[in-house]
């Protein structure tokens, strides 16, 4: 990576923390209390903004193994593996804090109506994803089968969208609409949005650090070249 590059890379990192610094703040102080609810409300501003960050991640997986069946680079190889990871870390949280929003709201941990089942679905989709990536030893191998797998999982993205805009069922309220909690909502968008792009960013460039490294040790070091031979001095007598 290029001076110019590291300082863009660490200042994308300072506005992500910032953002993440002041989406806290104001989840704590700016937004509202639901009256209803109470605090555990505010825990709709992570587990919103992270789902729908979690979708957009699945969509950058999709594009990546869709370019690398195209252009079979290693980089959007790279691009799928953290997209997939960060996926992982994002469905995580989402599973984590609606289970805690619906511990206090409905009185139980789960439902399996169709939006969690699927959301859980596609969380196991890109668990699997990364299994499946660990178990193949050949990288072009590694590469195909993940860019096969990646397309597949990223079928359950509509599944999960469709069942909660359409299908009965109880899931999880809306954040209050009012203003402090509008603005308090669309800094949480910003701040989990700018984690995912850094996250998978930094993954990947983690990632082809790694694959140069295996193709170096696989081809081994260049040649040195050997000296030209000493063309013989003409002797005048």
């Amino acid at each position: 990576m290029t001076r110019r590059g590291k300082a863009i890379f660490l200042a994308f990192w300072t506005a992500t923390l910032t953002l993440l610094a002041t989406a806290i703040a104001m989840a704590v102080w700016v937004a509202p209390i639901d009256a209803e609810r109470g605090l555990i409300q505010h825990i709709m501003y992570l587990h919103l903004a992270t789902a729908i960050n979690m979708l957009i991640g699945c969509a950058i997986v999709f594009a990546a193994n869709c370019a690398y069946f195209w252009r079979r680079d290693p980089k959007w190889d790279a691009l799928g593996d953290a997209g997939a990871r960060v996926v992982v870390l994002l469905g995580f949280i989402v599973l984590c804090t609606g289970m805690l929003w619906a511990k206090r709201v409905w009185g139980h941990w789960w439902e399996w109506s169709p939006p969690l089942t699927f959301s859980l679905a596609l969380w196991l989709l890109y668990v699997g994803y990364v299994i499946n990536r660990a178990l193949q030893h050949t990288p072009e191998l590694r590469a195909w089968r993940s860019a096969a797998f990646g397309i597949f999982a990223f079928l359950d993205v509509p599944l999960v969208y469709l069942s909660i805009r359409l299908l009965p069922g109880s899931h999880l309220a809306p954040v209050e609409r009012a203003p402090a909690a509008a603005n308090t909502m669309l800094v949480w968008l910003a701040a989990v949005l700018f984690l995912t792009v850094a996250l998978i960013l930094t993954r990947a460039t983690l990632t082809r650090v790694q694959q140069a490294r295996q193709t170096h040790a696989a081809t081994g070091p260049e040649p040195i070249p050997a000296p030209a031979a000493a063309k013989p001095r003409r002797i005048i007598a």
